[in-house]
């Protein structure tokens, strides 16, 4: 699975970048939501990671989701930057869960988010993909209690703040945990030691190896 985020451009357009801000990863200054996705779609959003990808554009979710939602997974966050009151006919949580059932990705698509209003609200309409929380190196007082209230297919704590017992509480009531951002095979085993699901990687191939190596010797324990 891939997991990207996403916010609102100036003209209230679902755009994928990680920052709430332009100056790091693009051309840009200045915050995304101050910018038309057109003057967006004008920025070098590749060369800051690497010269090859020079004059590469941000992208939609819709192209995103064209491009790839076929072939992967995708977990979309939005950022708690985007949360606005009332849920409009345009809020960006209403136009993701649209597009996604436009796309017929229902099943191919997670929508998480820190803010759990987001997921209120996602879990408020009719038809929508499967939700997840995510939270922080400080995890808050009845977190099962919160995830079971929301009806969250996933949630997806930093990972140094992960305890057994939280998994074990989670597994009872059927709720998937994925922690993030795991990036040693070292904490990747760990983790896999203590039953996660899965876990949210900058580096897939490391963490694809771990996982296999895994596998292995779980099934040489149970020969």
């Amino acid at each position: 699975m891939i997991e990207l985020d996403v916010t609102l451009s100036k003209d209230r357009k679902v755009v994928v970048i990680h920052d709430d801000s332009l100056n790091r990863t693009t051309s840009g200054f200045g915050p995304v939501h101050q910018a038309t996705l057109q003057e967006l779609k004008r920025l070098d959003a590749g060369s800051w990671f690497d010269s090859r990808f020079a004059g590469e554009s941000l992208p939609a979710l819709e192209e995103v989701m064209v491009l790839a939602g076929g072939k992967i997974l995708i977990n979309v966050e939005i950022k708690s930057s985007a949360w606005e009151s009332g849920f409009s006919d345009d809020a960006i949580e209403r136009q993701v869960v649209d597009l996604i059932v436009r796309l017929d990705l229902l099943t191919r698509t997670l929508i998480s988010s820190f803010h759990t209003g987001f997921l209120e609200n996602i879990a408020k309409m009719a038809v929508h993909p499967e939700i997840a929380l995510i939270t922080d190196r400080s995890i808050p007082p009845h977190i099962t209690e919160t995830c079971q209230r929301l009806g969250v297919f996933s949630w997806h704590p930093h990972f140094m703040s992960l305890k057994q017992h939280h998994i074990d509480s989670l597994h009872a009531r059927g709720i998937a945990v994925f922690p993030y951002t795991v990036n040693t095979p070292d904490n990747i085993l760990k983790l896999l030691n203590m039953g996660v699901d899965g876990v949210i990687t900058d580096d897939p191939g490391m963490a694809m190896s771990c996982t296999s190596a895994f596998s292995r010797e779980l099934r040489n324990s149970l020969r």
